[in-house]
């Protein structure tokens, strides 16, 4: 697993449905709920008549960690969910979810900064299982 400046990615050879039933399972396991979905290819294939390869972002949100944050810095509503996305370039499947830590240090709270390293491991730990091999 690969951190960038404000992301946790991974590249697998696993295919693209293949790989978002696994994001979907250890999200679920590291207890995130997915709040919502967008299936980029799709809109922008009706928006703008373009064919992409396929492209999903997932909204998922751990409920504890997310209230825990919230009581913390209430206008923090404004960087939820968190993202984790699952795309195909040039024939591969790429995972990458928000690096919690670099996100959250925006809000300069000290109090959000274990729960921004929990979201963090967590996240990384999705990308990381979900992206290797079967």
């Amino acid at each position: 697993m690969l951190a960038t400046g404000y992301t946790l990615k991974a590249t697998t050879d696993l295919p693209f449905d293949v790989a978002v039933e696994r994001v979907r399972d250890e999200l679920k396991t590291e207890g995130f709920g997915i709040l919502c979905e967008i299936d980029v290819q799709a809109t922008l294939r009706e928006k703008l008549g373009v064919e992409e390869e396929p492209y999903l972002i997932l909204g998922a949100c751990n409920p504890p960690l997310a209230h825990k944050a919230l009581l913390a810095e209430p206008d923090l509503g404004t960087l939820l969910p968190c993202n984790v996305v699952v795309y195909r370039r040039d024939g591969q499947t790429h995972i990458s979810a928000i690096d919690a830590e670099r996100m959250l240090s925006l809000v300069g709270n000290d109090d959000v900064a274990p729960v921004a390293a929990e979201v963090r491991a967590k996240l990384a730990a999705v990308v990381e299982r979900a992206s290797s091999p079967a």
